[in-house]
This record gives C-alpha cells, sequence and structure tokens, in this order.
C-alpha cells in the first residue's frame, strides 16, 4: 500500500486502484466533499504525474476518455480546487508523491492498461439521491427519476410549464456546461425527440448556472449521475468531446452515417491539441508525450 497524505486528502494505492479520499478542512471545495471517497481503479488510468513547484507541488491524475461520467459530462472544465483528480503535495512529501507515481506507472506497465478511450464507465459515478440549485430552479434525481422545480426568478415559459419530470427512459441526453464570461453554463436534459436547444434561461429542460461557486457545483455532480445511468457514449457512437451531450445510443439511419468519420476526426485533432497542452504545461513527459500521440495518430481514419 502508498499511501499520500495532504491538505486536500489522502490518496492510497494498493496495486489495483488509487482510493482517493476528501480532506475535511475548510479549503476543500464543496464538489469534492460532496463527492466523497471513491475508489479509481488501475484500468482507467491513463497517466499520473507530479508537478514540482516552489513550495511543493501536485500529483494529477488523468484518466482514460469515456472511463469517467463526471470527466465526460464536465469536459474537464471544472477548476482545479474542485477537481478530484489532483491534490497538493506538501512540501515534506515530495519524495512520497514522486514514488506515487513511480508506482502507479510500473503498475500500469505490468498489467498492459490501454491509453485509448474505454467503452464503458469504469467509475460508479457520484452517489444518489441528488438536489442540485442553479440560477432559476433546483433538479432532484434519485438514481431513477429526475425532477426539475423553478424559482420565482425563473422565464415565463419555465413558469407556465410547471415541475419537469422524466424517467431515465425518457432521457437521450444529459450535458453540463460552466459559464464562461458573460454566457451564462447550464445543466441541460434532453427529452428523446427532442433536437431544439433554446438558451438556458428559455429551455423548460434546464438549469441556468451562473459562476462556479461551491454550492453550484453539485449540479456537475448530478450531471454525472444521470449520464453513468445513461447508455455509455461508446455505444454506436464516438465518445463526445468536451461539452457534447451524451446521446443515448440508437440505430442509426443508413444515410446519417457518414458525418460520424468527420466527428471522429475532429474529435482526434482536439485530442492532438489537448496533448500538446498538457506536454507545454509539464503535465506529460515527453516519453508520454510521443507514446499518447502516437495511440491518438493511430486513431484516424485511413482513405478505403
Amino acid at each position: 500500500m502508498t499511501e499520500l497524505m495532504g491538505r486536500d486528502g489522502t490518496w492510497a494505492f494498493d496495486g489495483e486502484g488509487i482510493r482517493i479520499v476528501p480532506g475535511r478542512g475548510r479549503g476543500v471545495h464543496k464538489l469534492r466533499a460532496d463527492l466523497g471517497e471513491f475508489t479509481v481503479p488501475l484500468a482507467a488510468v491513463a497517466t499520473i504525474s507530479y508537478e514540482p513547484a516552489r513550495k511543493g507541488g501536485r500529483l494529477r491524475l488523468r484518466l482514460r476518455e469515456g472511463a469517467d461520467p463526471l470527466l465526460q459530462v464536465t469536459g474537464g472544465s471544472l477548476p482545479d480546487d474542485a477537481d478530484p483528480y489532483q491534490t497538493a503535495v506538501d512540501p515534506g512529501r515530495v519524495d512520497v508523491a514522486e514514488y506515487f507515481v513511480d508506482t502507479v506507472r510500473q503498475a500500469r506497465t505490468l498489467e498492459q492498461v490501454p491509453d485509448g478511450p474505454a467503452d464503458r464507465y469504469l467509475l460508479p459515478g457520484p452517489p444518489v439521491p441528488l438536489t442540485a440549485a442553479g440560477v432559476d430552479g433546483i433538479a432532484a434525481f434519485d438514481g431513477e427519476r429526475l425532477r426539475l422545480e423553478w424559482r420565482w426568478n425563473t422565464s415565463e415559459i419555465k413558469r407556465k410549464g410547471g415541475p419537469r419530470d422524466f424517467t431515465l427512459p425518457e432521457l437521450a441526453a444529459v450535458e453540463w456546461r460552466a459559464p464562461s464570461g458573460l454566457e451564462s453554463g447550464f445543466l441541460r436534459f434532453r427529452p428523446r425527440g427532442t433536437t431544439r436547444q433554446p438558451a438556458p434561461d428559455q429551455d423548460p429542460n434546464s438549469l441556468e448556472l451562473w459562476g462556479f461557486k461551491k454550492e453550484s457545483g453539485t449540479t456537475a455532480l448530478l450531471a454525472a449521475a444521470v449520464a453513468v445511468r445513461l447508455p455509455h457514449p461508446s455505444a454506436g457512437a464516438p465518445l463526445p468531446g468536451p461539452g457534447k451531450a451524451l446521446e443515448a445510443a440508437a440505430p442509426a439511419a443508413p444515410a446519417a452515417a457518414a458525418p460520424a468519420v468527420s466527428d471522429d476526426h475532429d474529435t482526434l485533432l482536439r485530442r492532438l491539441r489537448e496533448l500538446g497542452e498538457l506536454r507545454r504545461d509539464g503535465v506529460l513527459t515527453e516519453e508520454e508525450f510521443t507514446a499518447a500521440k502516437a495511440a491518438v495518430l493511430a486513431r484516424f481514419p485511413t482513405a478505403g
């Protein structure tokens, strides 16, 4: 057992998975506290790295694409203090952090864990029931049914429609997006057969989000709890990129199959850009970057 303790919490590796226990201090983000203790199976780990800093550093875990519903719905847009897959390393624990990284990397090599996307969720998602508040409403999910209720300040179209209730079979997708600049974020649920996507303040199936306050992080957890109970995005379609909806699988008509190659091509190009940024920021070593880049290039479709 390899264990690293710090102000953000404790990480422990037993050869099969990394158990992450959030800290209990006031500085720990509410999203991490609400998510609670969980274990990342070794099969879900893509890379792990230690990032040195002037005082201590940071341990960062990157999971395989499609392995975790929380990362899938948030698209990597969680702020650092809310991200459960990184933890601060105190100056006196640097040696332990480096040993932790080496131990996990060796285990991945021995177990021949693939770097590519997962074809199913390898983490169970946040525990339910969950209740999450947006600017104009509240969502509640018990594992089977979802309910949206509106606040006094919601738009007229939402108020006239009244509360919304869904069972999981009625939902095609869930999408979560953090606010950006003056643009509102949202927690959106797309019923089957729905194609129109109004602005979040006018969408009766969405909660509007402003800013990323500690309280609003629960909306991301609720989105992940719903997503993990919908068909995995790899079922019949390429994995969606950051911020895209997790669509339930449905048989595609022959005429609609062609765009999938283009979508996959765009996803792979974005992946290459992300890898370049990770190498530039020091998250990936040159060796890790080269191996990951080769794996992505191998997935590009070739001319028939």
